[in-house]
């Protein structure tokens, strides 16, 4: 325990220290020797005197170390029974010591109270699952400044959607507005919504309109939107989802950070950081996916556009992509299908089962088109 606390873990009451030992056998001895220890100096004058040696002389000859005896320190108890005082004394004082006062205890349960509250709060102001009221949704949604505010607002509106919930087309204008939205995230999720309802025509515009996003995601998910509306506008879009992300260097620079081969990742994720100077620039995964190749090592110098890492699509995105393409796929687009009905430990068993199921679609419509 610190020393500033030793008076709060207390109580402010000192320790229970024992007795002097000095003080204790300064009493002892007046009491057990009395008048003893003024015989001694008597008797040994007359030894230096000459005088005839009584018994008191003997016993001061054969003992002479009796004259300091009154002033050694002497235990009134038997060093056993020493020994257990020390100890209940020793027990005392770490009984003391654990003892926590009231406000220290109170201190605690605060602290402990919060460190379990705080990381609730986080969970249950960041989770989408949270359920929004109508107000809350048109707050929400004209959030400009907390972007993850509108992504809440556009879980809750596609869960009622889903439901059909007939309330959710009042909000379908602002859905159509945040097409252009400078957040990628945003787009993503509107992208998908809007394929939620074929009924609403500005969707389908919309969406078309977002075939030519900067994103790649967001036109995935615009092309696979489309398909609901019965559209192929966006086949190579969809296409596009199965293949490997080619990641470039956007600038020159010095490679002071970098990824490993293997590593799973999320969209946005660090593939490597580059440094020219005083400026330095992040270069981030476009897809969740697996980092299939890299190019580059740290240490290392690259120019501007030189392929920095080869990234493999998730298996969400390609698992979506074959279920598309099993409505829109075209013979051209076999090969690459294919690629994910092989055995393989790194495609799971129901995207090589969509990988086949969406061959065989393609082909009894090639079939059956004149």
């Amino acid at each position: 325990m610190d020393h500033h606390d030793s008076d709060h873990h207390h109580s402010g009451w000192p320790l229970h220290e024992s007795d002097s030992a000095d003080a204790i056998g300064d009493l002892y001895s007046e009491r057990v020797l009395g008048t003893a220890r003024s015989r001694v100096p008597g008797l040994l004058a007359k030894e230096k005197c000459g005088t005839s040696e009584g018994t008191a002389g003997i016993q001061s000859r054969l003992k002479p170390e009796k004259k300091n005896m009154a002033s050694y320190p002497i235990s009134p108890h038997p060093p056993d029974e020493t020994q257990k005082i020390s100890d209940v004394a020793s027990s005392q004082a770490a009984t003391l010591r654990r003892h926590m006062s009231a406000r220290n205890r109170f201190l605690f349960f605060l602290v402990a109270w919060l460190i379990v509250l705080m990381p609730f709060l986080f969970w249950w102001n960041t989770w989408f699952g949270r359920h929004l009221s109508d107000t809350q949704i048109s707050e929400y949604l004209s959030d400009n400044k907390h972007p993850r505010h509108i992504q809440h607002a556009l879980v809750q509106l596609g869960e009622r959607m889903e439901r059909r919930d007939a309330s959710a087309a009042t909000w379908y204008p602002e859905l159509v507005l945040l097409a252009s939205h400078p957040v990628e995230e945003v787009r993503n999720t509107d992208a998908w919504l809007m394929g939620l309802d074929t009924s609403y025509e500005r969707f389908h515009a919309t969406l078309l309109k977002m075939l030519k996003d900067s994103s790649t995601v967001v036109q995935g998910n615009a092309a696979l939107s489309l398909v609901r509306f019965g559209d192929e506008s966006g086949r190579a879009q969809i296409v596009a989802l199965l293949q490997p992300a080619r990641i470039v260097a956007p600038s020159a620079g010095l490679v002071v950070d970098v990824d490993h081969t293997g590593t799973s990742i999320h969209q946005g994720g660090l593939i490597a950081r580059l440094q020219s100077g005083d400026y330095t620039t992040d270069v981030r995964s476009p897809i969740s996916g697996r980092i299939q190749t890299l190019s580059i090592a740290k240490g290392a110098s690259v120019a501007a556009g030189t392929e920095i890492a080869v990234v493999d699509p998730g298996v969400e995105q390609v698992w979506e992509a074959l279920r598309a393409l099993y409505l829109i796929g075209q013979v051209r687009d076999l090969p690459l299908i294919r690629i994910y009905e092989r055995d393989s430990p790194e495609i799971p068993d129901r995207v090589r089962q969509q990988a086949v199921l969406t061959e065989k679609a393609i082909r009894q419509r090639a079939t059956y088109r004149p």
